[in-house]
């Protein structure tokens, strides 16, 4: 895609316009870190367009501090201070398990888990947001928790103009090739191959 050009023109009947507002299904995946941080980039950039943001987090605990947490409950308050940008919601799925997995039994997380995604189809049903960040959401499908068949089903069926992102490792064949856009992060170098550990600011 040289300088934004598309490299084919599909004989699909859409318009240029209508091609280009398509909703989008985008997966980060891959060992490295930074696909978060991708996907809440891209949600910035969606606040910004008034658009409602919708993040579910599936595998950060509950105890953690995550620093986008704070940063789009910020966002969402300006917005309802000021009606600048757009709502924001923020739902951690399940009781602050990870990937140890060692609160609760597997049933208990994967309960919680399928409750997590019947949640997430229901708004998309309903067309609550216009964008949705799945964090960590390769894991639940990964462990069998949610089955990708129906996660594939629910995001090609899904009403008017709903973008998805989800991040994790080890997404599913099944789930890239239904993707629209799909980004693989690969480790070249890291400072925990030095023995430092995550620090303030970089990793929360």
């Amino acid at each position: 895609m040289p300088q934004g050009q598309v490299v084919t023109v599909p004989d699909d009947g859409l318009t240029t316009r209508q091609r280009r507002n398509r909703p989008l299904v985008v997966v980060h995946t891959g060992e490295m870190k930074g696909k978060s941080t991708a996907a809440f980039g891209l949600a910035l950039r969606g606040w910004n367009q008034g658009w409602s943001i919708g993040v579910f987090q599936f595998v950060k605990s509950a105890k953690w501090k995550v620093g986008e947490e704070a940063a789009f409950r910020a966002l969402g308050r300006v917005h309802e201070q000021t009606g600048e940008g757009g709502p924001v919601e923020w739902h951690k799925m399940g009781e602050g398990w990870s990937w140890t997995r060692k609160k609760g039994s597997e049933d208990d997380h994967a309960a919680a888990a399928a409750e997590g995604w019947a949640e997430i189809r229901r708004r998309l049903e309903a067309q609550a947001h216009d964008l949705y960040v799945l964090d960590e959401f390769t894991y639940p499908i990964k462990w069998g928790w949610v089955d990708v068949r129906e996660v594939v089903e629910v995001l090609a069926a899904r009403p008017g103009r709903q973008h998805v992102i989800i991040t994790g490792r080890d997404a599913a064949p099944e789930l890239i090739d239904a993707a629209d856009l799909v980004m693989q992060t690969t480790k070249v170098k890291h400072p925990m191959d030095a023995g430092q550990k995550g620090q303030r600011g970089i990793e929360w």
